[in-house]
């Protein structure tokens, strides 16, 4: 166990060797909360980027994953022909 002291702000200094053997990069971001035993637990949060899409980005996805309306009738075709073999 290594012995910190609380700075005037309340601020911690966590040792290195502690970060490195929690997998704790620098500047990661932490969730920190106070257990019912008054402990304090740090854990390393999972931040990921999202992106806020506009109506025409979405229309952009729309576009780009629709179905061309030959193959639409080949596969529609195809599946018509399976049914029947199966009655």
């Amino acid at each position: 166990m290594d012995l910190v002291k609380l700075g005037k702000k309340g601020q911690v200094t966590i040792p290195k060797a502690i970060l490195k053997q929690a997998g704790i990069a620098e500047d990661a971001p932490l969730l920190i909360a106070a257990a019912p035993d008054g402990s304090i637990v740090l854990r390393q949060a999972g931040v990921y980027p999202i992106e806020i899409y506009t109506d025409e980005r979405i229309a952009e996805f729309e576009r780009e994953n629709a179905i061309p309306p030959e193959l639409a009738a080949r596969v529609e075709k195809a599946l018509a022909g399976r049914r029947r073999k199966s009655r």
